[in-house]
C-alpha cells in the first residue's frame, strides 16, 4: 500500500533534520504506509457503516456483500479468472498455501477482498497473508539459506530493480491476461508498470487538497485548480501545508516554476536547478506549515491551520468520504508511483505463484480492488470497470490517480533517483530549513 509511500506515507518519515532521518527517507523512498491509509475517526460516512474501513473488522469473520465480491462489470470472478492461454492446465496446487507478502491495513484489506478470496475460490488455492516492512533483507535471507518461504511479494519499483539486479527475483515470463475488448496486456499497461521481474498493480499518489467549506468561500468564488495556485499567496491567500522532506516538494517547486515534468529529474541533477527548486519554496517559506504524519493534512485543513496542503491521496480521501470533511484535491501535477507483484528466486510454489500474478493483474480484480482503497489500476481497460465506494454511495473513479483526467499533467515518482540522490538533497534540505 514513493516518497514515502508505506508508512511514509501515512506514518510519514520523519522529521528528517539529520542523518538519522536521511535513514528514514531512503527506506520509505517509494510509498506510503498502508497499514494506516484510513486512519480511525468517529464520525461516520453517509449511507454507510460507522467503521472506518481501515478499522474494520477482519476480512476473515465480516465478508462484504455479494456485490463487493463481483466485479464491476457484474462478472462473478470465480467464472473470470485469468489463465496463460486456452491449452494452458490450472497450477497444480501446493502442498500448502501460496505465502503472499504486502503491507498490512486497509491496503491489504483491500487485496483480501478483491485478490485473495477470488483467486482462492477460482483455483483452490490457499492463500496465506504476511505483513512486512518493506526492503529486500529477508529475500535475501531467504536465498543464502536456501529455505524459501515466500511465493509472492508486494514490492516497491525500486526493491523490484534491485532484487531483479541482485538475482533475488524470478524473471517473469507470464502471459498476462488481454484486456476485455482483446487489447494485448503490453498495451493495456501504463508505461513503466511492467518491469522485467516484477508485474504492476496498482498506483498511489501525492497531490494536493484545499479546505472547501463555506467558511473558506472567495469573493470572487475562486477555487484553486492547479498547483501554480497553490504557490500563488496574493490570489489564495493563507498558510500551505508540505510534508517535512525535500521529496516531491522539490519535484513540485520546479513544475511550478515553469519546469516540463520530463525535464524535473534532470534539473534536480544539477546545481543550478537544485538552488531553482529551493527558489520557487523560498516564495512560500514564511507561510509554510509542515506535518510528517499522513493523517495530518487532513486536520491541518479541518481545523483552519491551512488553506491548502500536500497529502498523500489514501488518508485524504478517508477524511472526504469517511468523516465528511469539507475538503477538496486538485489532482493537477499529482506525483505517483506504484506497487508491483514479484515471486523470489526462493519461492517454494513458483508455478501458483504466477498464476496468481496472471490473476490478480487481471482488469477485474485490479479495478475491484478500488472499492475498498482509492489507488488506481495501472491497466487502461480497468478504468470502465471501476465502481463505488464499498462503504459509502461515492463514485471512485475521480479519487484514482489512473484516471485519465486526473493523470493528465502528473508526474511519475522516480524511486532510484531518490535511492541515488536522497542524501545529497536530504543535507541541502536540513540546511535550508536551518538557515
Amino acid at each position: 500500500m514513493i516518497l514515502g509511500k508505506r508508512a511514509a506515507g501515512n506514518s510519514a518519515a520523519g522529521g528528517l533534520v539529520g542523518l538519522l532521518a536521511l535513514g528514514l527517507l531512503l527506506a520509505s523512498a517509494s510509498g506510503p504506509a498502508k497499514a494506516q491509509d484510513a486512519p480511525p475517526e468517529a464520525q461516520p460516512a453517509v449511507s454507510a457503516p460507522t467503521t472506518d474501513p481501515a478499522t474494520a473488522p477482519s476480512s476473515e469473520s465480516t465478508a462484504p456483500a455479494k456485490a463487493a465480491e463481483t466485479d464491476a462489470a457484474g462478472t462473478d470472478p470465480d467464472a473470470t479468472a485469468p489463465t496463460t492461454s486456452a491449452t494452458t492446465k490450472p497450477p497444480a496446487k501446493p502442498s500448502g498455501p501460496l505465502v503472499v507478502v504486502s503491507w498490512g491495513g486497509a491496503y491489504s484489506q483491500s487485496q483480501e477482498e478483491a485478490i485473495y478470496r477470488p483467486f482462492t475460490r477460482s483455483t483452490g488455492i490457499d492463500v496465506s497473508r504476511k505483513v512486512y516492512a518493506g526492503g529486500l533483507d529477508v529475500i535475501r535471507a531467504q536465498l543464502a539459506s536456501g529455505e524459501g518461504a515466500w511465493d509472492v511479494v508486494d514490492v516497491e519499483p525500486a526493491d523490484a530493480q534491485d532484487g531483479c539486479d541482485e538475482g533475488l527475483f524470478q524473471e517473469l515470463s507470464v502471459v498476462l491476461p488481454a484486456a476485455p475488448d482483446g487489447t494485448a496486456a503490453t498495451a493495456d499497461f501504463l508505461p513503466g508498470t511492467l518491469q522485467p521481474c516484477a508485474v504492476g498493480s496498482l498506483a498511489w499518489s501525492m497531490v494536493l487538497a484545499y479546505a472547501a467549506g463555506p467558511e473558506s468561500a472567495r469573493a470572487d468564488d475562486a477555487v484553486p485548480a492547479s498547483l501554480q495556485d497553490f504557490f500563488d499567496l496574493d490570489r489564495f491567500p493563507g498558510k500551505r501545508g508540505l510534508r517535512r522532506t525535500p521529496m516531491a516538494n522539490l519535484e513540485w517547486a520546479l513544475l511550478a516554476d515553469g519546469a516540463a515534468p520530463a525535464e524535473v529529474y534532470d534539473l534536480l541533477r544539477t546545481e543550478a536547478g537544485i538552488a531553482r527548486a529551493f527558489a520557487k519554496l523560498d516564495t512560500i517559506r514564511d507561510d509554510i506549515v509542515w506535518w510528517e504524519d499522513a493523517g495530518e493534512p487532513a486536520r491541518l485543513l479541518s481545523d483552519g491551520s491551512v488553506a491548502m496542503t500536500t497529502t498523500f491521496n489514501a488518508p485524504i480521501f478517508a477524511a472526504i468520504a469517511v468523516r465528511q470533511r469539507a475538503i477538496a484535491l486538485i489532482w493537477d501535477r499529482q506525483i505517483w508511483d506504484i506497487d508491483l507483484w514479484a515471486v523470489p528466486v526462493s519461492a517454494p510454489n513458483r508455478e501458483a505463484a504466477l498464476e496468481f500474478i496472471r490473476f490478480a493483474t487481471s482488469p477485474g480484480p485490479l479495478a475491484r480492488q478500488t472499492r475498498w482503497i482509492p489507488y488506481g489500476p495501472v491497466r487502461l481497460s480497468s478504468a470502465e470497470l471501476v465502481g463505488d465506494y464499498v462503504h459509502a454511495d461515492i463514485d471512485m473513479a475521480p479519487f484514482l490517480p489512473t484516471t485519465a483526467e486526473n493523470l493528465s499533467t502528473a508526474l511519475r515518482n522516480d524511486a532510484l533517483f531518490w535511492r541515488e540522490q536522497g542524501p545529497a538533497l536530504v543535507e541541502r534540505f536540513n540546511a535550508w530549513l536551518a538557515r
